[in-house]
């Protein structure tokens, strides 16, 4: 039912986990998609391959997207390659295993988390944006967080970068709606991917899990995607500044 055939969108942090889910579920609804990966190469191709079987051009390209001139040249790839941008999806982010009490956290570590995980949302949407006003039509999905929503303690600087999604994701909901651009979120809690599986497989993590998500399991990245995929659809033409919560039950907020 949900086709975005003819759709050309853009994806950062693709190479794995909830990226990853998206560029090939958004590739079988039969949009062209270009990928940012950083340092996975091979997890990159392997995507590459995978979701080019449905039919569409996917591509992979190299960036850090923490860097504004990296952004750059992915959206001027991205509109070399696909013609248009109608769909653009900040994904890439980081987490740190590590607890990390506030007077133990130095500069660079909360410069990094920032730069990562905000910085970069900005960053692919400034440049971005000025192709999806030239068309006068857009969808922009950045991925928040629980974390943003409730806080994080001993990973405050995760929850301030997600935090700052949400606001950002409202603020140019407002901003670009009348240039037919419509801005919503997707916040995940605890999803099994390489990022969050060290601390799921643990028995700790294994109870944690049981006890505060309310479905008893954390959620699979393609669960995530699919909420993603919606969001792009037309099926959500009417929907703009709103924060998709995608937890399982952990996190009930309105």
């Amino acid at each position: 039912m949900i086709s975005l055939a003819g759709k050309a969108a853009l994806i950062t942090g693709g190479s794995r986990g909830i990226g990853a889910a998206a560029v090939k579920l958004f590739a079988q609804a039969g949009a062209d998609v270009v990928f940012s990966y950083n340092s996975a190469k091979e997890a990159a191709k392997q995507v590459e391959q995978e979701a080019a079987k449905h039919g569409t051009r996917v591509e992979a390209f190299k960036a850090d997207v923490g860097k504004h001139d990296d952004n750059r040249k992915l959206v001027e790839h991205t509109i070399k390659r696909l013609g248009r941008l109608d769909i653009l999806v900040p994904n890439a982010g980081v987490w740190n295993l590590e607890d990390l009490p506030i007077e133990k956290m130095s500069e660079k570590q909360w410069d990094d988390m920032i730069r990562v995980n905000l910085k970069s949302v900005y960053s692919v949407i400034h440049f971005g944006v000025p192709h999806m006003i030239k068309q006068k039509s857009g969808k922009i999905i950045p991925i928040s967080s629980t974390a943003g929503q409730r806080g994080e303690s001993l990973h405050t600087h995760y929850g301030a970068s997600k935090g700052g999604i949400i606001s950002l994701t409202k603020g140019l909901a407002t901003e670009l709606a009348r240039h037919g651009i419509l801005v919503n979120s997707v916040a995940p809690g605890w999803v099994a991917t390489d990022m969050s599986n060290p601390v799921l497989d643990s028995k700790a993590g294994q109870k944690m899990a049981a006890s505060v998500i309310a479905l008893g399991r954390a959620a699979t990245p393609e669960e995530i995607a699919g909420p993603m995929l919606f969001l792009a659809s037309d099926l959500s033409n009417f929907m703009t500044g709103e924060i998709l919560n995608v937890n399982g039950g952990s996190v009930l907020c309105g």
